[in-house]
């Protein structure tokens, strides 16, 4: 059984920033295709960033582009998101997801594992 553990989080000021951090643990896999998906207050759930099977592509919603780093180091099963100059309205609890099978790097993947969720909070 995979599980994925989330670190990271927490109270940030407006402008500062933040790194999360997941690992795959259990039976971990050689490499997925991962993301990471957030969820505040009285609103669905929507995707943030994504990271290719391979690597090679990355892609972010628009209102974290340029701001938002996704990266995955494959030999420790762990996906990171690097926040910066974080806004009050990126508050929300963030989620990783991972898709082993996506090998596609333009499939949009399943994400059948998910993390537990983190509360990451921007004070203005």
């Amino acid at each position: 059984q995979v599980e994925l553990v989330q670190f990271g989080g927490g109270l940030v000021q407006a402008g500062k920033s933040l790194t999360l951090s997941c690992t795959a643990s259990g039976r971990p896999f050689s490499r997925a295709a991962m993301g990471w998906f957030r969820q505040a207050p009285g609103k669905e759930r929507e995707f943030v960033a994504g990271i290719s099977w391979t690597g090679g592509r990355t892609y972010y919603t628009e209102s974290v582009q340029g701001r938002f780093f996704i990266s995955k180091d494959d030999d420790k099963n762990t996906v990171y998101l690097q926040m910066n100059n974080l806004q009050p309205e990126d508050t929300a609890v963030y989620y990783c997801a991972a898709d082993p099978l996506a090998y596609d790097d333009y499939a949009t993947p399943e994400y059948p594992y998910w993390g537990q969720g983190t509360q990451v909070t921007v004070s203005s």
